[in-house]
């Protein structure tokens, strides 16, 4: 199988173009026409310099409103054909994409359409070319592929075939169950696009919303399984029309789609055994089981800064590594690393950032198969150098510069902290009721939040929910979920448009920090609060109008009202399962961290909370009324 992307789904000219599809791994490129002709250099040299790259054309597109035009419209258009022809043979192509016309002349009629392309079929084959032909999901006759297949089918020529875009067969809800039924070498070429489901102009939407397989709505993999059953060996390729991938970095966006089809195909497989998907065999998704640790790079004052807040937290120094200026702090499943290193990479990120978390420690089911299935899906290996006695844990570099360890509990990786780690003997006296890591919020810019949803839904056995907003009182900031199956592992993606909101103050001032909070789970957020003002810890205020807006929003039993005033807790309900929220006043540029109580049932992360929330957080500033040493 080989793998294709259209140079428009990227941003920047046509070198930048080629050279991030090269180095992303594609076999192949789509030379979208504008592309070409924008481009400052002939058909020829064009053409090697796509070769020199290790990349063949696998398409020449689009060619547009051809067939069923009246004379002389007609006779004007087998000319036209005819320069591409001349142009697809200096660049080295044999297939251009005619797509369905819209042109307001167009006469219709399957036998007419048919015709012009039986007889441009005669044209191309002169010359060893093919003639690909797509329904517009807009056509102005033809916005069918079924429809498309019957001209093809009744073309009745070698050279011409069929071309589908998912795209236009699920936006317009068409059950791509029907492309079984043709034949696997009438299918000349198969493109592959997503969309968030979206009710607007057919048009409009694929111009400007379509976006990476796995990153939208559309049931892609159920048109791949069709395509594949129809016994299609060609190349599969992205085309990607989206204002924010023109915007992007050229690299991140082809290696995004390179990561999307790996993962698509390999679904496919998986579905369909029987199917010839030539791809190297790669572990499936993997389980993420929960975070096994935290890590902070902090310096000098830093250091105590963050553990008096930890103490507060209720967490205590349990080990010291045997070779590193690494501390242990613990509570319940929670580990939380403070590495004060002046070499390696967590004292690159202190460099760069400041105090903030470096590395995520995932418990998976197999941390070999993680990073194999990783490397296949074009993330790339971290390691650094070991000391003595210390394991060689698994690892990558996720988005932003962050870094992802993985331990496993079969090959022996979760005894580093026995092997690695000398414990301090201190006692758990300040434990306040903390059991495991709820979730985690990464915070980054909008435009990357696609690449992050991919990144962990491609990689493990996650999903993800609907996008959301979150009002801040200076905008609005995205946010998405994605977790495990079980719920025990997720993390929430908040997207930031502006500089203004608090997640993009974050961003701007760690220079792209991707850990903004940390929620830690409590059964008993009451004794949890008290505890924790017993220890020191400072709670987030939060205004007495939002108590007599609960109040007023739900029935409560006596005195709960009160106890949450008391004590700063934030309240929710869905149906009948309750939601507890407590935070802590910001710390590091913004970084914070939640207490939360989740009742039975309760799915959701205290949403309508989170305008009041950041309200407080930005009146209280970063920093302020934070436990001094």
């Amino acid at each position: 199988m080989k793998t294709s992307i259209a140079t428009v789904s990227i941003s920047g000219a046509l070198p930048e173009k080629l050279d991030a599809i090269a180095s992303a791994g594609f076999d192949g490129v789509e030379i979208f026409e504008q592309d070409f002709i924008a481009h400052d250099g002939g058909a020829r040299e064009v053409g090697r310099m796509i070769r020199d790259k290790g990349l063949e054309i696998t398409l020449f597109q689009p060619f547009r409103d051809f067939e069923c035009l009246p004379e002389p419209l007609r006779a004007k258009a087998f000319d036209r054909a005819k320069r591409k022809f001349d142009v697809m043979q200096e660049l080295g192509t044999d297939l251009i994409l005619i797509c369905s016309s819209v042109h307001p002349r167009a006469l219709g009629g399957i036998q007419r359409a048919a015709d012009d392309l039986a007889e441009l079929g005669e044209i191309a084959a002169e010359r060893g070319l093919r003639v690909g032909y797509e329904a517009l999901a807009w056509g102005r006759h033809v916005n069918d592929h079924r429809d498309a297949w019957e001209i093809v089918r009744r073309a009745n020529h070698d050279h011409v075939g069929l071309i589908l875009d998912s795209f236009h067969t699920l936006g317009r809800k068409i059950d791509p169950e029907s492309i079984r039924a043709i034949p696997g070498d009438k299918i000349f070429f198969v493109q592959l696009a997503d969309a968030p489901a979206i009710e607007m102009d057919l048009l409009y939407w694929s111009r400007h919303f379509r976006n990476m397989p796995g990153e939208g709505d559309l049931e892609v993999r159920r048109f791949m399984q069709a395509v594949m059953a129809a016994g299609y060996t060609g190349p599969i390729s992205l085309e990607i029309f989206n204002d924010q991938f023109r915007g992007s970095n050229a690299k991140a966006t082809a290696q995004d789609g390179y990561r999307s089809l790996v993962a698509l195909m390999d679904d496919v497989r998986r579905v369909e055994p029987e199917t010839k998907i030539d791809l190297p065999a790669i572990p499936p998704r993997v389980r993420a089981e929960d975070v096994s640790f935290i890590e902070f790079t902090a310096r000098d004052g830093e250091v105590e800064t963050l553990s008096s807040l930890l103490r507060t937290l209720g967490f205590t120094h349990a080990a010291q590594h045997r070779n590193k200026r690494v501390a242990l702090w613990q509570q319940g499943d929670v580990r939380i690393v403070i590495n004060s290193e002046t070499e390696g990479h967590a004292s690159h990120v202190w460099n760069t950032r400041g105090l903030s978390v470096c590395d995520i420690g995932l418990q998976v089911s197999s941390a070999e198969d993680t990073v194999t299935r990783a490397k296949a899906l074009g993330s790339t290996p971290f390691s650094q150098p070991t000391g003595p006695g210390e394991l060689a844990i698994p690892a990558i570099r996720g988005l932003g510069g962050s870094v992802l360890h993985f331990i496993d509990g079969t090959s022996g990786l979760d005894s580093v902290w026995d092997v690695e780690f000398a414990k301090t003997g201190a006692a758990p006296s300040h434990a306040a009721g903390i059991t495991h890591i709820d979730h985690l919020a990464q915070t980054m810019s909008y435009e990357d939040m696609l690449s992050w949803t991919l990144f962990y839904s491609t990689l493990f056995d996650m999903e993800k929910s609907p996008m959301v907003d979150v009002i801040d009182p200076d905008g609005l900031v995205r946010s998405q979920v994605v977790e495990s199956e079980d719920g025990r592992f997720k993390i929430t993606l908040n997207g930031a448009e502006t500089h203004r909101t608090l997640a993009g103050r974050f961003l701007a001032s760690t220079f792209g920090a991707s850990v903004q909070h940390i929620a830690l789970a409590s059964d008993d957020i009451f004794a949890t609060a008290e505890k924790m003002a017993e220890n020191g810890f400072a709670a987030l205020p939060i205004p007495a109008n939002y108590y007599d807006d609960l109040a007023a929003r739900f029935d409560m039993p006596d005195g709960l009202l009160e106890r949450l005033r008391t004590a700063n807790i934030l309240y929710d309900r869905e149906g009948e399962a309750e939601f507890f929220q407590l935070y802590s006043r910001a710390f590091a540029s913004g970084m914070f961290f939640e207490i939360v109580q989740r009742g039975p049932g309760y799915k959701g992360f205290g949403g309508p909370n989170a305008p009041f929330r950041i309200a407080a957080q930005k009146r209280l500033g970063p920093g302020k009324g934070m436990p001094q040493t």
